[in-house]
């Protein structure tokens, strides 16, 4: 049976520290934003929705915990990247230790599942996700009720991550996830940035803000213009976007995100055939991912394959590939993907496949969401209903 916890306290645990929990669902990543779902909520909310307005309450008092969110950088790190510039974004492999045989203890050896606590040296990987968490709760607060106080501290957060010049972070991942001794950064580390597809949506949402200058808005462009270019030429960059697992669908959802972003149509094309290519590479003819089947984790990592895919194809709306009805090659589709996983988002259907640890099933609810609209899944929302239990009235999904 599904784990019959508070979603809720779920992610409050998960993100335990400087994070309150609020009221966004995924363990692992946030819902992207329909921007018509939400225009169409507005005016409920404004009349007062009875159905709505459990969700929205809960979203204000999620919005006022986030206010009191301080802003981070990367010039929080203790320790330096190799580079010798705090402004560098820089994380570590968790499971690389120094080698107790070495005098410098470098090149460090691998410990699989053992957390080395240099670690916490490096907190962009962790500060950053709570960013966007808070940025994201703090621009639907401020979609949905014009309260400017929550679109000023999102700003905030904003100005601090990527303009000012004492705390920017610089425009590059050349050392994410990086082994000491062993390299400096690794093509892993770009998913680590996988946010920016929710974080767009936020930064979209704050445009009619009296804190959300004009100014910011084009830094904020030719910041993410820069990122996007070293994405597309750096080594790192490259290397990830020919990664064939769910590394690959995830560096196009981002790139998509940005190219769209800074009005770059024609890439942001390009992006969304790639995409449509690599669903014909990587999905066999049952629509299940073999690569992502080889994890120990198995159920997890093609659902979060699938929510790559379910980003982009949400993207490709605005694009000429409309990646929900377009078929690959060889003739498979996206939705040929997700009826195979469906029965799975819920308990229905046993996993065939290895999943050592326990799977957290709201990881599919962005998946099921999106269906009931776009594949008219009759049974998509009685799914999510069924996963939240109790807490499916104040749920942020009603809202979006």
């Amino acid at each position: 049976m599904i784990k019959k916890v508070c979603l809720n306290l779920v992610l409050g645990i998960l993100l335990s520290g400087s994070l309150q929990a609020q009221s966004t669902l995924l363990t692992t990543d946030l819902i992207k934003f329909d921007f018509n779902v939400l225009a169409k909520n507005k005016i409920r909310i404004n009349h007062k929705d009875d159905a709505l307005m459990p969700a929205y309450i809960q979203l204000l008092k999620d919005a006022e915990k986030s206010i009191k969110f301080k802003p981070v950088s990367v010039m929080d790190k203790t320790d330096f990247p190799p580079s010798g510039n705090k402004h560098d974004y820089m994380s570590i492999a968790p499971y690389w230790w120094p080698d107790p045989s070495k005098p410098n203890g470098v090149p460090y050896i691998k410990r699989d599942g053992e957390v080395n606590p240099e670690v916490a040296n490096f907190p962009d990987k962790e500060s950053f996700p709570k960013l966007i968490r808070n940025i994201h709760t703090l621009s639907l607060a401020y979609y949905f009720s014009g309260q400017e106080k929550y679109a000023a501290h999102a700003n905030k957060l904003l100005e601090v991550w990527f303009l000012d010049s004492a705390t920017k972070m610089n425009p590059n991942l050349n050392y994410g996830q990086a082994v000491k001794g062993v390299i400096d950064g690794r093509a892993e580390g770009v998913i680590d940035t996988r946010h920016f597809a929710y974080l767009i949506d936020a930064i979209n949402l704050l445009k009619g803000s009296k804190s959300f200058t004009a100014h910011n808005h084009t830094e904020l462009k030719k910041w993410f213009s820069e990122f996007l270019s070293w994405l597309q030429t750096s080594k790192i960059g490259v290397k990830e976007m020919n990664a064939k697992n769910n590394h690959g669908v995830w560096f196009d959802a981002q790139s998509l995100a940005i190219a769209l972003f800074i009005d770059s149509t024609n890439l942001a094309d390009k992006i969304v055939n790639r995409t449509l290519n690599r669903l014909d590479k990587q999905m066999d003819e049952k629509g299940m991912f073999p690569l992502e089947l080889e994890r120990t984790t198995s159920l997890h990592y093609s659902v979060f394959i699938m929510n790559a895919f379910e980003i982009v194809a949400q993207l490709s709306e605005k694009t000429k590939t409309d990646f929900w009805t377009a078929k690959t090659a060889s003739g498979k589709t996206f939705k040929q993907a997700f009826d195979a996983i469906n029965p799975y988002l819920t308990d229905k259907k046993k996993w065939e496949y290895k999943q050592i640890t326990e799977y957290g099933y709201e990881d599919g609810i962005n998946l099921l969401l999106r269906a009931s609209y776009r594949y008219n899944c009759k049974t998509c929302k009685d799914d999510i209903n069924y996963i939240a239990k109790q807490d499916y009235i104040k749920q942020l999904f009603n809202l979006l």
